[in-house]
C-alpha cells in the first residue's frame, strides 16, 4: 500500500540550560558555568523510495534532540541532534498552523520544517567589572513545534490517465519493468504505479479517473493531484468503450474542474486494445478521436508495430527533455 499523505506533528529540540558554576580550584574564583547547546532542528529530506512515506503510517508525532546543558569548566553543553524525515521527491509540507510550504524536487535536498531553540548563556557569559561573581544563568528556550501534512505529488515525465480499464497498467508494464496488477474490472486500482522507460522517463500510471473525482468522488482529488507535476499526458481510451467523444470529454472535465492548467499539457490520445476491434470499427473510433485530438495513436501491447509507435513518441520526450537539462 502505497502512503502518500500524512499529518504529524513535529517539535524540534529544545536549547539546554546554562549553568551558573565557579571554580573550585585553590586559589582561582570566579565563574565556571557553561552555555546550552542548541536544540535539533526538523528537516526533510528528499530521497527517491516512492514508498518513504509508508514509514510514518502509523507515526503522531516526532521530535529532534534536545541541547545538552552547559557543563562545569566553561565547557558549553552538546548540541542536540537534528531529526531528518526521509521523503520522496515530490513531496510538499503544509504548515497547519502558518500555511508556509516546504517543497522536495530533487533527491538530497533538504528543507527546514521546524527550527530548534536557543541555548543559555552560563554564567561565565555574564561576568564584567562590576559583577565578578555572577549567579545569572540562562535557560534554554523551546524548540518550534507544528502540526505538518506532507503530500506527495509525483514526478513524472509522462502521466498516463484516463478511465477504469483502459488498459494503462498493461502499457506501463509493456514499457517498463514495471509490475502492476493488471484485470479485466470496471474500478479503479488504489495506488499509483511507476516505472522508467529506457532509464531515461518516467512513467507513471494514474489509477483510473471516474465522473466526479475532482468533487472527490472515490478516491479521485488524490490520484489528481499526482498529475499535476507530470509533464506530458497519455489519455488512453480502450476501443471496447461504448462513446470514444464521452470518455474523453469526462476525463477532460475532471482534469479542468481540479486545475485549469492541467488542461494545457501536452496530451497524446492513445486508443488501446486495437487487437479486440474489427477494422471497420477501428477506422470509426479514429475518426472521432481525431476530431478531439490530432495527436492519435492506435495500439495493442500485442502489436509488435503499434508499440514502436509509441515507442517513437517516448524516444522524442527523451530528447526534448535532454536538451532542456543540457
Amino acid at each position: 500500500m502505497l502512503i502518500d499523505e500524512i499529518t504529524l506533528k513535529i517539535t524540534a529540540g529544545k536549547g539546554g540550560d546554562g549553568r551558573a558554576l565557579f571554580s573550585k580550584m585553590p586559589g582561582i574564583f570566579g565563574p565556571t558555568g557553561g552555555s546550552g547547546g542548541n536544540g535539533g532542528n526538523v528537516y526533510m529530506e528528499g530521497v527517491s523510495d516512492l514508498s518513504a512515506l509508508n514509514q510514518f503510517r502509523f507515526v503522531k508525532e516526532v521530535a529532534a534532540h534536545n541541547g545538552q546543558d552547559g557543563k562545569i569548566e566553561r565547557n558549553d553543553g552538546g548540541r542536540g541532534e537534528d531529526l531528518i524525515l526521509k521523503v520522496p521527491i515530490g513531496s510538499i509540507a503544509y504548515k497547519l498552523t502558518t500555511e508556509e510550504t516546504r517543497e522536495i524536487v530533487s533527491v538530497g535536498e533538504r528543507a527546514l520544517l521546524a527550527r530548534g531553540g536557543k541555548g543559555g548563556k552560563g554564567n561565565f557569559l555574564f561576568r564584567s567589572s562590576t559583577n565578578t561573581s555572577p549567579k545569572e544563568f540562562g535557560v534554554g528556550t523551546p524548540g518550534e513545534v507544528f502540526d505538518v501534512r506532507i503530500e506527495l505529488k509525483l514526478i513524472a515525465d509522462v502521466g498516463f490517465v484516463g478511465l477504469p480499464n483502459a488498459g494503462k497498467s498493461s502499457l506501463l508494464n509493456e514499457l517498463t519493468n514495471a509490475r502492476s496488477k493488471v484485470a479485466n474490472y470496471q474500478f479503479t486500482t488504489l495506488e499509483p504505479n511507476l516505472g522508467v522507460y529506457n532509464k531515461e522517463l518516467i512513467l507513471a500510471d494514474i489509477p483510473g479517473l471516474i465522473e466526479g473525482a475532482s468533487t472527490g468522488k472515490g478516491l479521485g482529488v488524490k490520484f489528481l493531484r499526482h498529475i499535476e507535476r507530470t509533464r506530458i499526458l497519455f489519455h488512453l481510451i480502450s476501443t471496447e468503450s461504448e462513446d470514444v467523444a464521452r470518455d474523453y470529454k469526462t476525463i477532460r472535465k475532471e482534469l479542468g474542474t481540479y486545475n485549469e492548467k492541467l488542461l494545457d499539457k501536452q496530451e497524446y490520445l492513445l486508443i488501446s486494445k486495437s487487437d479486440t476491434a474489427d477494422k471497420v470499427s477501428l477506422k470509426k473510433i479514429l475518426t472521432k478521436a481525431k476530431k478531439l485530438n490530432p495527436s492519435v495513436v492506435v495500439f495493442s501491447i500485442h502489436d509488435h508495430e503499434s508499440m514502436e509507435g509509441i515507442k517513437k513518441i517516448l524516444h522524442k520526450i527523451a530528447q526534448e527533455k535532454s536538451v532542456k537539462e543540457s
